[in-house]
């Protein structure tokens, strides 16, 4: 067993709000917890004496408020149970490599990154619990998967003198050499290899390939015909990680009915060449579909870029090591465009399930194998978020969440960085980059362990009891905010590198080959990769996904110019190989070769799927939506359902301020009511900026899903126009998460949806940048009663939109800002509620039932006028408030409006621009596109009725100083609703999280 040389344990003097908070949050959940004290505990396993280490303890306690025991176990005066969380073996510890450091610092020295300093945390439970509510009480504080849990009672952890010094260090043995595969195997035992994987020693199999048999056979065909041998496991386990749907996106590329070129290219791809096109002199992209990011102009001296990228299977095993690892991962994508550009900001989107359904689901027949509740999922997810932005500083805007059921089995997680870089960097074009031959191949950041491994294949798969733990990782945002420094603000404009990208899915084996198809091959020598512990097999240290990484391509010339500055900025970095002019790959271990492939095999040796559709079945829903009999009370509940109500506890999570170029803030007004947009200023001496927001609508996609992405591409512009955006500098970023992928209904969806981008884009002349789709969102395990279960999520469409706003001074926020305002919506309502929040409320309260009713339509022609006109009115002055109507509809886009501005309204749904004659409840919650409420001075009213003649406009009210919102219709008081009710149902849908 090793033991630490010192235990530190830290603990406030005062009172601590971390324990506090953890107090209720246990008792909201029925544990009989009457206190909670807490300790933040360091073993450190260095040389230092007694003196040194009092040093080491005094710099990790706030004398002020904290206090600290060093091999001496803090004793609270009152603890039943005392619980010890800490990471597993070999799981990337963030704050025990800060705390090296602060030592390294302090005296001077150098300690081993992996065995120096371990953290964990111990809990003092008191209270009337039991043995096993303390270890129900562990589990909710901890995750399995990747931490340990020790629970001792109140005696034995007197009686032991605290918790002990034991170091969780990793000890492996794998096998340090490369295996071959045999591939002359009966197709039944070759399919099986590609589904579990490769089978080793011990018996068992090491993780998913995700190749299905036409993979297989082209590459047995290759191995038996070409190279005339069994591939090693190496290859195989690159060629898998390669070709993964993660990586290469074979559904979006497979011919598809009478596609020959496949989705992407005839309808996303072909939309944006196509508006590039029209769009001649006026053509603003300047990357797409061709780099870690899109970009477009910014200005004359910048190209702002941004990436979206999903991390939902890793977030569904470990919710804060999967989100953080997607914040930090989506920043090197960011990093990784073009020579690097800075991440300027981010943004998120969650697809959680209920939070409040504690039902359990399992990914076996084993009650030990309990997937985690939705509620502990969203909490993860938001924390890791909240860490990997902040921890990196850079803000974090921008965002949604959206609940649906269907999200139990595996969660969506979405996060983007938007990126900052010159256009010239040392006299030449920053987005262009390029390996030459015999350019060194550096890794820099963090060091390769097992974690990571097999995340692009296991994320090409539904999630299930196969499912493995060491596709998880945990981002270390410290360590990679001294990389991104180092080299955007310093190495890139030397022109110490020629290339650069991130290590993202499948580790060195997709970046350096990725990077090689610049050069045309490369060698590498994996003993030279820097290892978190000894015993990496070579296939594990090629393709694990550790997170951190980045490779770059630096000439021969300035590679100890480049080393040394990261040696001086903190930043490891390591010289792995070289890039040659091809055309295979090598790849050795100890001086034996592990890798030898054709690079044309590896990237263009895919067989191309041929799929087809087959009509989905409709939906049966039952009669129509009944009147409701309180719109008062009907019109409170719709402000807090849980897609409509305030998320207030995650934006204020979230820095949105750091680098200082916030305009429209996440929160709005004096009423702090969560916008649909937000507008950031990334280059502090201009006035110009950019724009953020999204549109998504789940609910609609099995009804319609042509519809569905109409929706949410004219909602993304909508919103961003809203805020202060222009048709004329807007982006559109696609993420596809869809399910069951090898169903022909399924693929019928996906081809309607992406016809419809294809469409719509064009219409409104906003070209798509880059996109991600994420196509096996699929649960299989079992339900409480372990009876076999396949959950999956409805197919998502992620639209998010981009743009550059000329002057962040004429942008305007959602909130009523003036008593006496003239009130008027923009664009038509229709009967159109089928999908729409207010349905599904109905329909929930029917027993879960579907409404009848139609799908909302996109008139793009139309609604690119009219939002041209309001661009032009809003640079007038004219708009003291804007708001898109989105998800709820009219209704709930005049609570957000009245809550934000903290006034009162008085409106007449009588005075809706309307087509046909619709119910209130209609007129109210329709999620009719294409409209907007605006609130205009009175004085200047004429001037604005006048400008939008023409356009479907109409004054249906005024803001009024008391604060309580009242509805008429011809002559009908429908409701008189006060703002401190809507607040309270806003707020209280979450208010105890």
């Amino acid at each position: 067993m090793d033991t630490a040389s010192f235990r530190i344990e830290v603990f406030y003097k005062i009172e601590d709000t971390r324990s506090r908070t953890l107090l209720g949050k246990l008792k909201r959940l029925g544990f009989p917890v009457d206190g909670v004290s807490i300790t933040e505990n360091y073993l450190v396993n260095a040389p230092l004496d007694d003196s040194r280490i009092e040093l080491v303890a005094g710099a990790l306690a706030s004398p002020v408020t904290q206090d600290y025991r060093v091999n001496e176990p803090y004793v609270p005066a009152r603890f039943t149970f005392a619980v010890e969380i800490g990471f597993l073996p070999g799981v990337t510890d963030n704050v025990s490599h800060t705390v090296r450091e602060i030592i390294e610092d302090m005296f001077r020295t150098h300690l081993d990154p992996e065995t120096a300093v371990f953290t964990s945390t111990t809990f003092f439970l008191d209270g009337a619990l039991g043995p096993a509510d303390a270890q129900r009480a562990g589990l909710e504080l901890s995750n399995p998967l990747i931490q340990r849990m020790k629970v001792l009672t109140r005696e034995e952890y007197i009686g032991a003198g605290g918790m002990g010094r034991e170091l969780p260090v990793v000890h492996i043995r794998e096998r340090a050499q490369a295996d071959t595969v045999s591939l002359d195997l009966p197709d039944e035992e070759l399919l099986k290899l590609g589904k579990e994987g490769i089978p080793d020693t011990d018996g068992g199999r090491r993780g998913p390939l995700a190749l299905d048999m036409l993979s297989l056979n082209a590459i047995r065909n290759y191995f038996t015909k070409i190279e005339k041998r069994d591939p090693t496991d190496v290859e195989l386990e690159s060629i898998a990680q390669t070709w993964s749907e993660h990586c290469k996106h074979t559904i979006f590329a497979a011919k598809l009915d009478e596609l020959d070129e496949g989705i992407f290219r005839r309808y996303i791809r072909e939309a944006t060449i196509r508006i590039r096109r029209e769009k001649g002199a006026d053509d603003f992209c300047v990357s797409v579909f061709e780099d870690n990011a899109g970009g477009i102009d910014f200005d004359e001296n910048y190209v702002i870029a941004d990436k979206v990228e999903t991390h939902n299977s890793p977030s569904a095993l470990d919710p804060f090591g999967g989100a953080i690892t997607g914040i930090v991962g989506v920043n090197r994508d960011a990093i990784g465009f073009g020579m690097a550009s800075k991440p300027v900001a981010n943004r998120y989107g969650f697809c959680f399930a209920d939070p409040f359904d504690e039902s359990p689901l399992f990914r076996e027949k084993n009650p030990e194998s309990r997937l985690l509740p939705p509620r502990r999922i969203m909490e993860g997810v938001i924390n890791g978020v909240n860490v990997g932005g902040n921890c990196s500083g850079i803000p974090t805007p921008q965002g949604f969440v959206y609940f649906d059921d269907r999200y139990k089995g595996k969660p969506l997680v979405f996060v983007g960085t938007i990126g900052l870089i010159p256009k010239t960097v040392n006299g030449r074009a920053s987005t262009v980059k390029k390996a030459m031959p015999g350019d060194r191949i550096v890794m820099v950041g963090g060091r390769v362990g097992r974690d990571g491994i097999h995340g692009a294949t296991f994320s090409s798969e539904a999630l299930s009891s196969g499912s493995p733990a060491t596709a998880v990782q945990i981002g270390d945002p410290i360590t990679q905010k001294k990389l991104s420094d180092a080299i955007v603000k310093e190495a890139r404009d030397r022109g110490l590198y020629t290339s650069i990208t991130d290590n993202g899915a499948g580790g060195l084996s997709c970046s350096v080959a990725e990077m090689a198809k610049e050069s045309g091959g490369f060698r590498v020598d994996l003993e030279k990769v820097p290892l978190k512990y000894p015993g990496l097999s070579p296939w594990q240290i090629w393709v694990s996904e550790s997170q951190e990484r980045m490779t770059l391509s630096v000439p021969a010339g300035t590679c100890g110019e480049f080393i040394a500055l990261m040696e001086k900025r903190g930043v490891e970095a390591t010289v792995i190989g070289e890039f040659t002019a091809g055309p295979r790959g090598i790849v050795s271990h100890n001086g034996k070769t592990v890798f030898d492939l054709d690079m044309d095999f590896l990237h263009n040796g895919l067989p191309k799927k041929n799929l087809s559709t087959s009509a989905p079945a409709r939906p049966q829903g039952t009669a129509p939506l009944p009147e409701p009999p309180d719109y008062a009370r009907l019109f409170v509940e719709m402000t807090g359902t849980l897609n409509t109500a305030g998320f207030e506890f995650i934006s204020t999570q979230y820095d949105h301020e750091v680098q200082a170029g916030s305009v429209i803030k996440p929160l709005q007004g004096k009423g702090r009511v969560n916008g649909s947009a937000t507008v950031v200023r990334p280059v502090l001496d201009s006035m110009k900026g950019v724009v953020l927001s999204q549109g998504l609508y789940p609910s609609y996609s099995e009804l319609d899903p042509y519809l569905m992405a109409a929706c949410s591409i004219d909602t993304a512009i909508r919103n961003a126009v809203a805020a202060g955006g222009t048709l004329e500098r807007m982006a559109l970023l696609d993420n596809f998460c869809w399910c069951d992928s090898d169903n022909p209904a399924r693929l019928s969806q996906l081809k309607d949806a992406a016809r419809a981008c294809y469409d719509y884009a064009i219409a409104y002349g906003a070209p798509f940048i880059s996109g991600k789709d994420s196509m096996y969102n699929d649960f299989k395990g079992y339900d409480e009663k372990f009876a076999p279960v396949k959950i999956s999520v409805p197919p998502t469409l992620l639209i998010s939109s981009f743009g550059v706003v000329p002057d962040v001074r004429a942008c305007q926020t959602m909130d009523f800002k003036i008593a006496g305002d003239a009130l008027y919506v923009l664009g038509v309502t229709r009967d159109e509620t089928a999908g729409s929040e207010y349905a599904m409320l109905a329909g929930r309260r029917a027993g879960g039932t579907l409404f009848r009713g139609t799908v909302p339509g996109v008139d793009a022609a139309s609604f690119a006028a009219l939002y041209r006109a309001y661009t032009a009115v809003l640079r007038a002055g004219l708009i003291a408030s804007g708001i898109s109507l989105e998800r709820g509809g009219f209704g709930v886009a005049l609570a957000r409006s009245a809550m934000a501005g903290m006034l009162g309204a008085r409106v007449e749904l009588t005075r809706l621009p309307a087509e046909g004659s619709p119910r209130a409840d209609t007129l109210l919650y329709a999620e009719s596109q294409g409209r907007m409420l605006v609130s205009v001075d009175p004085a200047r009213a004429a001037e604005f009725e006048t400008a939008m003649t023409g356009f479907p406009c109409a004054r249906i009210g005024e803001v009024t100083e008391a604060p309580v919102i009242e509805i008429g219709q011809a002559g009908r008081a429908l409701a008189r609703v006060a703002i401190e009710e809507c607040l309270s149902s806003y707020r209280g849908r979450f208010g105890n999280f």
